[in-house]
């Protein structure tokens, strides 16, 4: 089915993922990644940490916005989160380097760097003092690549901005966490968040009737806004500017925020 076929209906794109779901016999394809609660975290003696996955294989999306406003909305809320960039273009790593030196931590691992001097285990450790790891991961990703980026993670947030290609490639997404990384629909995993979405437009009715069609929660719109490039530039998030600024803003995070604390580990 064509992306841009006029009058395409997504409501039935969404019906038909569940059907091909529904239909998978239970040993198909590859393991099921087991989330964080059944694992031990990085690290001797570490508890159990919250492993959340940013994920779409559309540039564009919103990803790195989204991981880093959850890095500085964890950094404010007084935990010790942990930014893992995945992606080669290392917006995220660029984004830590702009942070302000005085705002709360926040650690940062360059997953795409490889180096010869330490082992990759090592370069990709976490400190023992962090409590939530935050994954940004890069466009483009192969179905076959997402058992083992999702292992392990508690919530995995899958952003879509209300587009025909975007709605096309997050329908593709979501039928391969559920068919190939085995993520049961059911295990409340798997969120949506809709993003840079404009009020009452065409294109965002039928990102709707997509996503009530699929029964997996949208746990967040966000406006399309200017604050967010100014986060990006700062290296800041939402949470840690006035609240005078970003007061409607922020409403629409709680949703997102009360949902990864139901997926806490």
């Amino acid at each position: 089915m064509r992306p841009t076929e006029p009058g395409l209906n997504w409501s039935r794109v969404g019906a038909s993922i569940l059907r091909r779901v529904s239909n998978r016999p239970a040993s198909a394809g590859f393991a099921t990644a087991k989330p964080a609660r059944e694992r031990v975290a990085h690290g001797e003696g570490r508890g159990v940490m919250q492993h959340i996955v940013v994920l779409n294989p559309k540039g564009g999306s919103g990803k790195t916005t989204i991981a880093t406003n959850l890095a500085a909305y964890f950094a404010a809320s007084r935990r010790s989160p942990a930014l893992m960039d995945l992606d080669p273009q290392g917006s995220s790593m660029r984004w830590l380097e702009n942070r302000p030196k005085h705002y709360p931590p926040i650690h940062g691992i360059a997953a795409f760097q490889r180096s010869a001097s330490v082992t990759r285990s090592w370069h990709l450790r976490i400190p023992s003092q962090c409590d939530s790891l935050i994954v940004d991961t890069p466009a483009g990703l192969k179905a076959e690549t997402l058992p083992e980026i999702t292992r392990g993670a508690d919530a995995v947030l899958v952003p879509i901005t209300p587009s025909d290609p975007d709605i096309h490639v997050a329908a593709r997404c979501i039928e391969d966490l559920l068919l190939v990384a085995k993520i049961p629909r059911g295990a409340g995993r798997i969120g949506i968040i809709a993003n840079r979405v404009r009020r009452n437009t065409r294109i965002l009715k039928a990102l709707w009737r997509f996503l009530s069609s699929l029964d997996i929660p949208v746990v967040a719109a966000l406006r399309d806004t200017q604050i967010y490039v100014r986060t990006t530039q700062s290296g800041t998030g939402i949470h840690e500017m006035p609240r005078g600024q970003v007061r409607q803003d922020l409403r629409s995070w709680v949703s997102l925020t009360e949902w990864l604390e139901k997926n806490e580990p």
